[in-house]
This record gives C-alpha cells, structure tokens and sequence, in this order.
C-alpha cells in the first residue's frame, strides 16, 4: 500500500494481504529493512507472518524502494520518522523489528519514544556497528564492489554456492539484485548512518520493552562475539541463534526468522 508520511509517499508491504491492525490479538509487527535495502527484503518473512495471523508493516525507508524524499542522515531522523509512518497507518504501538540498519533504527525508536512500542526484536545487531573504512571509501563512487562485498559477507559460504528458493531462483542473486536497485548515493548515507550512531549502548540501556535478539551463528556482518555488551544493558532480553545461517537471515532462513518472531509475540502480553 502506499501512505503519505512527513509529505512524502512512503511504499509499504503488508504481507501479500491488505492491512488491518484488528487482524491480530498481537499489534502490528513493524519490519525495517537495512542498509541499501528495501521491504523485498522482508519479503518471505512478512508473507509467513501474515499467513500466521500477524498484521505487517514494511516499509520502503525514505529514499529507498518506492518511497519518495532523499534517504534520511542520521538514526535518530530515521528512528522519529517510524511514529509519523505510525501515526499515518492509524497504528497506536507496535512490535518493531529492525534487522541490520534498521535493528539500530527500532532501538533508538524503542529508547525514545516507548509510547509507541510495545515489543522489540533485533536482527543482525551490534551496537556500535562500525562500518569499514574500504566500504565507506568506496560506497560513493564504487558502489556495486560494495554491494558484492556485503552479499558476500552477509550469506554462508553454503547458501551462495547453492542456496535457491527453487524453481530456479538463486539466492543469493536476490539479496544482490535488491542492493543494486538502491537510487544513487544511499548506500553511501546509509553507511555512514551505522557508522556514526554512537548512543545505542545508552539507548538499549533507556529501553523498558520486552526485547529479542535473534543472531545468525555464522554472521560476519555483525558478529555474535560483539552482543555482549549491547545484550547487558536490555533490561528484559531473551536471545536465539539460528545455526548455519549468515546476516542475511530474511533470505537464508526465512522460516527460522518467523517462528523466532512468532514464539516471541505469542509468550509475552500486552
């Protein structure tokens, strides 16, 4: 569906099926894409949460996909930008869900403004999440060396030489070719944006909301051994490991990531 936010249009996917918020006993699950993404991302799994009975949202951040505006500079702009996309759904609070990017994007959101978020899940997180300098060097001028850099470091080694979602799709060409598609010079912003956020050890630290980080074993991206410090400062904090699976977990374990996500709605209240 398409909805106006801060002026702007704004794509959003719900799923495969139209959008209520009264289609669930849960609140909506509000998925954020990261960097150079956009919703495709979520696509396997907002289809599997939405089959399961959950209402969906994914949105094409500002700048990326379909929506319109220049990509946003700063998490914090983008994480104030999720409750004026609330408010344009007519969605009181949510259950956000951010991988990568977007795990630092629903953190920042959950820490400053908790009236709108009910639940918290962390995808592909660390915080910081220093980006390195070979990527931030080249992401302007060379942005498709840094594409394959990321797929290559976001997937198993396994997945890229045979992972397919059949009928002969290849897998791994599916998180590239979302990549490439990304308008010019967002790779770049989005970059620096993961680069530059320094406040997420004091924002998880400020987060009062159930949370969930779900790790990829494998990950490269961001790699389980930097969790700790992130993992002692949430207050109410499970975690889950998919085995065998890399950062891009929405492509390489699309199933694992929504019965992780469903587990987690469906034993707290609200």
């Amino acid at each position: 569906m398409e909805l106006t936010v801060a002026g702007k249009r704004c794509r959003v996917a719900t799923g495969g099926q139209p959008f209520s918020s009264e289609r669930s006993s849960w609140p909506p699950l509000l998925l954020i894409h990261g960097a150079a993404n956009d919703s495709d991302a979520w696509h396997a799994v907002a289809a599997g949460l939405c089959a399961a009975g959950c209402a969906v949202l994914a949105p094409d951040l500002p700048g990326h996909g379909l929506s319109g505006g220049p990509p946003l500079r700063g998490i914090e702009a983008l994480a104030d930008w999720l409750p004026a996309l609330l408010d344009a759904a007519g969605v009181e609070r949510a259950v956000l869900v951010g991988h990568s990017m977007g795990s630092l994007i629903a953190l920042d959101c959950a820490a400053r403004h908790p009236q709108r978020v009910s639940h918290l899940a962390l995808l592909g997180t660390s915080a910081p999440m220093p980006v390195a300098e070979a990527l931030l060097s080249r992401a302007e001028a060379h942005p498709d060396a840094v594409y394959r850099l990321m797929m290559e470091y976001s997937l198993t080694p396994r997945f890229q030489l045979a992972g397919s979602g059949g009928h002969g799709v290849w897998g791994p060409g599916v998180t590239l070719a979302i990549m490439r598609r990304s308008p010019p010079g967002v790779l770049a912003v989005d970059l620096a944006n993961c680069n530059d956020y320094r406040r997420g050890l004091e924002a998880a630290a400020q987060v009062a909301c159930p949370t969930l980080l779900l790790i990829a074993r494998r990950d490269r991206m961001t790699p389980r051994r930097d969790l700790p410090p992130l993992q002692a400062r949430l207050r109410h904090v499970s975690a889950v490991e998919i085995v065998d699976c890399g950062h891009a977990m929405m492509n390489e374990q699309p199933g694992a990531v929504v019965d992780a996500l469903r587990q987690f709605v469906s034993k707290v209240s609200f």
